[in-house]
Formats: C-alpha cells, sequence, structure tokens
C-alpha cells in the first residue's frame, strides 16, 4: 500500500491558545494534506475525505516545533479508501534558552493518531 510523509515547522501564526501552543485540529489538516497525496498516488484523483472514525491527541504541539505527519492507505474497497495517520514531534522549540534555540529529539513524540474514511468515484479512478 501507498505511504505519505510531509513535515513542517508550526510557526507562530498556528499558535491559537495561550503559550504558543497549537490548535490540535491543525494536525487533522496536515491528515487531510497527506491523504490527498494518498489518493493521487493511487487513483489520479484528490478524492473526498469522508469521515474521521478515531482522532487522539496524544501531547501539545507549540509554535516553533517540526511535525512529521505520515499516512498509508490500509483498506481498499471499490470507492472507499480506509487511512491510518500519525502525526510525530520531531524537533522542538527551547523558547526556554533563546527566541531560537531548538533540539532535534532523538526519539519523535506521537502527538496525534487518527484513521478515517475517502472516497473516488470510480468515474474519478483513472489508475487500476
Amino acid at each position: 500500500m501507498e505511504k505519505s510523509m510531509i513535515r513542517l515547522r508550526m510557526s507562530s501564526q498556528d499558535a491559537h491558545y495561550g503559550g504558543n501552543l497549537v490548535d490540535g485540529a491543525h494536525m487533522l489538516a496536515l491528515f487531510g494534506d497527506v491523504a490527498t497525496e494518498l489518493l493521487i498516488m493511487h487513483d489520479g484523483d484528490e478524492g473526498l475525505f469522508v469521515a474521521y472514525d478515531n482522532v487522539e491527541f496524544l501531547a501539545p504541539v507549540y509554535a516553533g516545533d517540526y511535525i512529521e505527519a505520515v499516512g498509508e492507505i490500509t483498506h481498499v474497497g471499490n470507492s472507499s479508501r480506509k487511512m491510518t495517520f500519525e502525526a510525530r514531534k520531531v524537533v522542538v522549540a527551547r523558547t526556554d534558552i533563546s527566541a531560537s534555540a531548538a533540539d532535534v529529539l532523538d526519539e519523535p513524540i506521537v502527538v496525534c493518531r487518527a484513521s478515517g474514511t475517502c472516497v473516488v468515484t470510480k468515474d474519478c479512478q483513472r489508475k487500476k
């Protein structure tokens, strides 16, 4: 099955709460981008995200952290594609040291896990 990964830095514009805390919904937006890439690789079409059936927020994310979002297709139906996702913090901002300090983590911290279903209608499936 196809797998996809994106990595990006959370900016101060991503912070939604006090203390530069990033809204957990931002992880779901990353999963949506991963899902889109997976569907393009698998079907040649962006498809549509239908539903999440499980979402777990496991650790906080702050502005300055680097997040790696990964996903894979776990089941292919006629038009449905079941997927799993995981977001991991791989670099942590160290504002306690200075405004620009950061550390690469020896072990990524899983900040969010989810699973869901996307659909690509038959008429949009260009890859068989």
